[in-house]
């Protein structure tokens, strides 16, 4: 007996003994082998939350800056404003500020006719289909907004309907410009004794009520004159590039 006990108290070591070995032996490449699945996974989610974290600050500072340009794009036409009654002002010396034009960010939905450039379909908020609308890009005169079955229908700068008075050079002749199916534009109804010259500026005059006074429309490149009055014809500042966005002048004064 006392051998038997003897003989099973040593496999037992044994056993124990080998067991504790091979457990070691095995546990190490195992736990090596975890531990390497376990910082290639945090790795993993770090870099995936770094990402989403930089996608969603990239996202803000688009959204922000977004937010700015349209902000300076409206301050840029109550500058315009506040320049045109300046030069009133100095002018007439009776002259008072009136107040600054209303502007709406509108947004570009489609062409209303394929193959036709020159017209678009915009989504407007609070459309008056009784109104014609002023139509700004970039602070450039780009068009005029009508009605069309009661939807808001921009008619852009090229259009042959589209039409709003301007002033041409430092001798602010008056006349009308419209479109032509053309990247130019012709103004038309320019009194004869005015003098105009290659290079003169165009610009709104605001007396159709369409637009404020002192936006840029282009520059003159020729003029002919007939049946006692001139026609000119000017390169627009804006034509056909067909944003995404527009502005449009809810209220002149």
């Amino acid at each position: 007996m006392n051998k038997q006990a003897l003989t099973v108290a040593s496999l037992l070591t044994l056993l124990v003994g080998g067991a504790l070995y091979f457990t070691t032996f095995l546990q190490s490449p195992i736990i090596r082998l975890t531990h390497s699945i376990k910082s290639s996974y945090l790795t993993g989610v770090e870099q995936i939350q770094n990402g989403i974290d930089e996608h969603f600050r990239q996202q803000a500072t688009i959204i922000d800056l977004h937010k700015k340009n349209r902000y300076y794009e409206k301050e840029l036409l109550n500058l315009h404003q506040v320049a045109d009654e300046y030069q009133k002002l100095l002018v007439e010396h009776n002259s008072t500020f009136k107040t600054m034009p209303d502007t709406a960010l509108v947004r570009t939905l489609s062409y209303v006719r394929f193959g036709d450039p020159h017209r678009v379909w915009i989504e407007m908020e609070h459309f008056d289909p009784k109104r014609v609308y002023g139509l700004l890009y970039r602070g450039y005169a780009a068009g005029i907004v009508v009605s069309k079955n009661g939807h808001p229908q921009a008619l852009l700068n090229g259009d042959v309907k589209s039409s709003y008075a301007v002033n041409i050079g430092a001798s602010q002749a008056p006349g009308i410009v419209r479109g032509n199916n053309a990247r130019r534009l012709i103004v038309e109804f320019i009194p004869t004794w005015i003098p105009i010259s290659v290079g003169d500026e165009v610009q709104t005059s605001g007396l159709d009520r369409i637009f404020m006074s002192g936006l840029k429309v282009g520059r003159v490149v020729s003029f002919t004159k007939a049946s006692g009055y001139q026609s000119a014809v000017i390169e627009p500042y804006f034509y056909g590039k067909n944003p995404a966005y527009f502005h449009v002048i809810t209220k002149v004064r």
